[in-house]
């Protein structure tokens, strides 16, 4: 006997109803189909199940397809990460392709990016390094770095611009500079800005460093992202690619910039993409951004957030725009 003084509610008066009669989320028709072992990509794709993440997958490309015949902006972010674990050829590759109209780097991405340019490696061992003093020291990255913030502030454009000039115009023998994305882009006349937290990135602890440089150069290509943001109005698309905390925080800024000059910036697409999700790429990407103004009528914005590591999901991303997948039905 319990020697409780309440007792368990009796469940026969329960109401019940057929299970045919309930709306479910879930039906076969969105589940995945076994796949053989020859099967082209776009197959493969198709045969993803139609949700959640695959879902919006599908949708996020359809969006980035749709912008590209629609000649609206299409504007990657991009943290360090990205480019030190060789995804640069698969960007170059975009670019040929008509998928980049804009790249926005933090300060990692343009140190990378440049040592591979320079030398055809990056990515030192910080901890070995940092016991000795010797973390971030190494002579060209610093030196060159810091010559083209100030080239940047001397001809009057963005530290992205110069960085693409100063490696291809043969200065210095960049010899795996077809594998940069920043010489590809300048190339190819696209826009690539570089946003700066002064004190994050190891150029900023060499002797040649210089602030007021640093500073122009980086609020130059700050204005020319509120420019590109601007060019995203209507259905453009911005694909925020491992930046945690300092890319969010400026594409928040920019769409703000816009909108306080009288451009409604919508309908628009965002998309993170990291291997883990953090506050402000949810909050300053992915919701804030596309989230209607009172009375808003018409198409609404979309944002999505697609968990896994870069080396995986941006060529297979890559991959399916080159495709043209998804296909249009």
């Amino acid at each position: 006997m319990s020697i409780y003084s309440i007792q368990p509610l009796v469940l026969g008066a329960v109401r019940t109803y057929p299970l045919v009669s309930r709306k479910s989320k879930v039906g076969m028709r969105e589940f995945a189909r076994a796949s053989n072992g020859n099967i082209s990509l776009s197959h493969f794709l198709d045969s993803l199940p139609q949700i959640l993440a695959a879902r919006d997958l599908r949708e996020l490309l359809g969006a980035i397809l749709a912008a590209r015949q629609k000649r609206k902006a299409i504007l990657w972010g991009m943290g360090g990460h990205v480019i030190k674990v060789g995804l640069g050829p698969v960007l170059i590759d975009l670019m040929d392709r008509g998928f980049i109209s804009g790249i926005a780097m933090n300060g990692a991405a343009l140190i990378h990016d440049f040592e591979i340019a320079l030398a055809g490696n990056t990515s030192e061992d910080v901890e070995a390094a940092l016991g000795q003093g010797q973390f971030g020291m190494a002579e060209e990255t610093g030196k060159y770095l810091n010559e083209i913030a100030k080239l940047a502030q001397r001809i009057r454009i963005g530290y992205g611009e110069a960085a693409g000039q100063f490696l291809t115009s043969g200065v210095i023998a960049a010899k795996e500079a077809a594998s940069s994305v920043l010489a590809a882009a300048h190339k190819h006349r696209i826009p690539v800005t570089v946003h700066l937290a002064i004190g994050t990135d190891i150029p900023h602890m060499h002797p040649s460093a210089e602030g007021a440089a640093l500073g122009y150069a980086t609020h130059r290509d700050f204005r020319l992202f509120c420019a590109l943001v601007e060019q995203m109005h209507a259905g453009g698309v911005y694909l925020n690619w491992g930046s945690a905390v300092l890319l969010p925080e400026v594409f928040l800024k920019a769409v703000s910039v816009v909108r306080n000059l009288g451009v409604a910036l919508c309908p628009i697409t965002t998309a993170n993409f990291d291997f883990i999700q953090h506050y402000r790429p949810l909050q300053n990407v992915v919701k804030r951004p596309t989230a209607s103004g009172r009375g808003h009528k018409g198409p609404v914005s979309r944002g999505f957030a697609i968990t896994g590591h870069h080396e995986l999901l941006l060529p297979l991303v890559a991959a399916a725009l080159a495709a043209g997948w998804p296909k249009r039905r």
